[in-house]
């Protein structure tokens, strides 16, 4: 019978690929066929002189995907090449996040000439669960890449990844490469600064509050709120004042919201009947913020006043936070769970519940519609516990866990993963 080799098995028993036997990207696509056995092949390839062919070795070692695949593509994050390091970059995210190669800035990447054209996903609301676990080598390539990468598009792709990773040990990073002032690197930095969400680095961010650039300007003023630098209220407060953007004034007094602080509270009651919804939605937060039941009369009659869906939401939530944490059917705790099915408002929803179920007891009125609510309800209440419940949550995680809709159970496992890692 005639011996028959594969093309593969004559390829692997060429010897040495950096000798000269691989000059076409085929041949290197060809290797995929031997799964994570021919990750050394590929990883050798990453020494090769052509461009052509570390790009689809990097490419290839991406699709394959396995734990054998960090080693090498850490080692890509260091080649000269900007697309390299950005395929190196989204294919780690990719390890921890599956999926994440088709949505990241290399799914757009283009060559044109010596450079590359890439646009990044408008939205950057992606992080990994908290009970993963990042192996610190990729941090630590991640936030080198981020201060020192060849292009700016690939230092801001791998700040974006650090935020990802929740790469806290590469904070170092991100701020040395905000130095850059390129718009894309302090933009993609911030958010990752808040997904990390360490508090201590809000005071280095104060500069960014009136940065020329407006986006760049309202993921500062974004980030200072989240990490509560109530050192930086006097600056938000005269941003406030100063800004001609409406977007702008927005942000900085959601920002201020975010800050709990009694000298805020004037500034609430300004806004509370401000013809701008955004801006009245901000203040009912500011005064949620506050808890403080003396205010609860001049928001029930707010609420009762209001007939937009957003700030009405928001000012369901300062009435919950500041006591009325009882669900019947008209009552504001009942709205926001009923706004968990909503397609359009169910984000807003879903975040005044994280912060409100913290309180031990909005939590245990919450039980009933996490264990016996409608599918969404349960699959959101179910992440709102991942993030805010304590020890008094795993029964009723652990029936979620149990449920007979598969999605909902599916949730219920990995709320139960992420609530026992952050106990």
């Amino acid at each position: 019978m005639a011996l028959r080799i594969t093309t593969l098995a004559l390829f692997l028993l060429s010897g040495d690929p950096l000798s000269g036997q691989v000059t076409r990207p085929k041949e290197v696509r060809e290797l995929a066929k031997g799964g994570s056995n021919a990750i050394p092949q590929l990883q050798a390839l990453l020494k090769n002189p052509d461009l052509d062919i570390r790009i689809e070795a990097v490419k290839t070692i991406v699709e394959i995907g396995t734990q054998r695949s960090l080693d090498p593509l850490i080692e890509a994050t260091s080649d000269s090449d900007a697309e390299i390091q950005i395929r190196a970059t989204d294919g780690l995210v990719n390890f921890y996040l599956p999926g994440y190669v088709k949505t990241g800035l290399g799914a757009s990447l283009q060559r044109v000439g010596r450079g590359i054209k890439a646009k990044f996903t408008d939205t950057n609301d992606k992080v990994i669960d908290v009970y993963l676990q990042v192996r610190p080598e990729v941090i630590v390539a991640l936030g080198k890449l981020a201060r020192g990468g060849v292009s700016m598009e690939s230092r801001a792709n791998a700040a974006r990844a650090v935020g990802i990773l929740r790469g806290q040990a590469a904070i170092p990073d991100l701020l040395d490469a905000m130095k850059s002032k390129n718009d894309a690197v302090l933009y993609e930095s911030l958010i990752a600064i808040q997904k990390i969400h360490d508090k201590t680095v809000a005071p280095k961010l104060r500069y960014l509050l009136n940065d020329l650039d407006e986006k760049v300007q309202l993921a500062a003023i974004e980030t200072t709120g989240l990490l509560q630098n109530t050192d930086a209220l006097p600056d938000l407060t005269g941003v406030l004042n100063r800004a001609k953007s409406a977007k702008v004034r927005r942000a900085a007094l959601t920002a201020i919201a975010m800050i709990p602080d009694d000298s805020s509270r004037a500034l609430y009651t300004r806004y509370l009947n401000d013809k701008d919804e955004a801006m009245r939605a901000a203040a009912a937060e500011g005064f949620a913020r506050l808890k403080n039941p003396v205010d609860q009369p001049l928001i029930q009659k707010a609420y009762e006043d209001e007939g937009k869906a957003s700030a009405r939401l928001s000012m369901a939530f300062a009435l919950v936070s500041e006591g009325r944490v009882e669900v019947s059917e008209l009552s504001p705790l009942q709205l926001l769970i009923n706004t968990l099915n909503s397609r359009v408002r169910q984000g807003e929803a879903v975040a005044f519940l994280i912060e409100l179920a913290r309180d031990p007891k909005i939590r245990a009125s919450l039980y009933p519609a996490l264990t016996g609510g409608a599918k969404d309800e349960r699959i959101y209440l179910a992440r709102v516990m991942a993030r805010s419940g304590d020890k008094d949550s795993l029964p009723a995680l652990e029936k979620v866990s149990q449920d007979t809709d598969t999605d909902v159970a599916q949730e219920g496992l990995r709320a139960l993963r992420n609530l026992r890692a952050r106990l």
